[in-house]
């Protein structure tokens, strides 16, 4: 029996992209998943497509921005499986720019979705962690935050302010609570579609096309830091394309 048979796993941003692709992978590995994304068609068609497997899958159309989706989510997981193991907090948007273009709004975007989406994820999973005994938070952040590059620095601003409270949730968690930061490079999904700049936008995906690892390679990884005995806290792995500097 591997380390994730019979987990129950929540992930948000699970429509598409790593989210997706961890679903699939964890789903064939034994997981429970536990759907979460705007898009309640999409949850729906992966859902099925989980099931059809011979997997278990529920969902819940979840707006990280919206506290009360992330407690939902959770919700969800206890009343369909009796537990939850796991919350990926993986939802990201990248509105990328320049600062002088002063695009305030999607500054704000990247502030509520990926920072406060995670700590929302926290608020709601972290009581029932503590009320078992036992849980893991596997946050995603990005290679963005290590090296800080032009048009990038809010995005790496949030993802850095990530890493600062996934450690400082894992320096907090005590001996049964274990806490992971995934950090991707250039992952081939549809992030760049949340980019208001054409140009950079356009920038972006032609370094993807290049260079760009596909999602699947991010779920390897956080299923590694997922199947590890209760004891070995697995706290931070970055992924880059071998291209990648």
């Amino acid at each position: 029996m591997s380390g994730i048979e019979g987990k129950v796993i929540a992930i948000t941003g699970a429509s598409s992209g790593i989210g997706e692709a961890t679903a699939l992978l964890l789903a064939e590995r034994g997981a429970k998943v536990v759907l979460g994304a705007r898009g309640s068609d999409r949850l729906e068609v992966l859902a099925e497509r989980i099931v059809a497997a011979g997997g278990e899958a529920a969902y819940a159309p979840t707006d990280v921005k919206r506290r009360e989706d992330l407690s939902n989510l959770v919700a969800v997981a206890i009343e369909r499986y009796g537990k939850l193991d796991v919350l990926v907090n993986n939802a990201g948007v990248a509105p990328i720019s320049i600062f002088d273009e002063l695009r305030v709004e999607d500054w704000e975007e990247m502030i509520d979705v990926n920072l406060k989406g995670v700590l929302y994820g926290i608020a709601a999973a972290l009581p029932v962690f503590r009320n078992q005994g036992l849980g893991h938070f596997v946050n995603v952040i990005s290679t963005a935050g290590i090296q800080i590059t032009p048009t990038m620095a809010v995005y790496a601003a949030t993802k850095n302010a990530v890493r600062t409270i996934t450690e400082g949730l894992r320096l907090e968690a005590g001996d049964k609570l274990r806490v992971t930061g995934i950090s991707p490079g250039f992952v081939n999904t549809n992030l760049a579609e949340s980019m208001t700049n054409s140009e950079v936008k356009s920038q972006i995906n032609d370094q993807m096309n290049k260079m760009a690892i596909p999602p699947v390679a991010i779920a390897r990884a956080i299923a590694f830091a997922i199947e590890q005995p209760a004891d070995v806290d697995v706290n931070e792995i970055v992924v880059r394309p071998t291209a990648q500097v």
